[in-house]
């Protein structure tokens, strides 16, 4: 095997046991992604399972007038191609690269292959996936019951943990996009945390210089979704 620093970059995989692992390598492309480029389009057919490295990948639910909303956001803890392995075969949501990186693809019939090997690979996806249903119906309450300074804190604590550094590359228009807010909410939300020194934006890039401030003015829904993700897919809790 090669390159197994990469590996330890996406979660799922770096939780794999040895053998499962090398069974999987020689399968598993690295490619490029680019910020905006579609994985999947709602109600598309799956054809590869993506396990991000140093990239975010956004879900998103897609109306009919095309406006969208974000649901969830999947970076190097997960995978997206949840409907894969759990019978679905097309996705309800589109998937949507929001911060430009790398991630290794893998066939769709290989990750279902996989799965119904019945070991670590099929614990460790359940697992994921049940993380990621908290994260989706977190996201629908706070959206209802937060206010935009807390959803925007939110939003920002979740991206940087799935990403090396604290800088994000986001125009505010696409920020509102996620958020399923107008832009002008976005700049004064955005605008607050940089006058009390959260945060820097610049022509696009935002920069979170206190992260326990915003850890401070964010709504709980950030710490109920952070925990169950810790408590289920850390390396203290996945043999139990």
């Amino acid at each position: 095997m090669t390159e197994p620093f990469h590996f330890q970059h996406n979660t799922l995989l770096g939780l794999l046991p040895e053998n499962e692992l090398s069974r999987l390598f020689p399968n598993l492309e690295k490619v490029e992604l680019t910020i905006g480029q579609s994985l999947c389009e709602s109600g598309e057919k799956m054809s590869h399972a993506y396990f991000p490295l140093d990239s975010i990948v956004s879900l998103l639910y897609v109306m009919e007038n095309g406006s969208s909303t974000e649901i969830a956001v999947v970076g190097h803890e997960g995978i997206v191609g949840v409907p894969l392995f759990m019978g679905g075969q097309t996705s309800p949501n589109r998937a949507v690269v929001q911060s430009a990186g790398h991630a290794y693809r893998l066939k769709g019939q290989l990750l279902k292959n996989e799965f119904y090997h019945a070991g670590s690979m099929q614990r460790f996806l359940l697992r994921y996936t049940q993380a990621l249903l908290t994260q989706m119906a977190q996201t629908a309450v706070c959206n209802r019951h937060h206010c935009l300074d807390q959803q925007l804190c939110r939003w920002l604590l979740l991206s940087i943990d799935r990403l090396p550094d604290n800088k994000l590359k986001m125009t505010q228009e696409l920020i509102a996009n996620m958020l399923g807010v107008r832009r002008e909410g976005v700049t004064e939300s955005a605008g607050k945390l940089q006058k009390s020194g959260l945060i820097s934006y610049n022509r696009g890039r935002i920069r979170v210089i206190d992260r326990t401030g915003l850890e401070e003015r964010v709504c709980e829904c950030y710490g109920v979704v952070k925990k169950e993700y810790d408590r289920l897919l850390s390396h203290n809790h996945v043999k139990s």
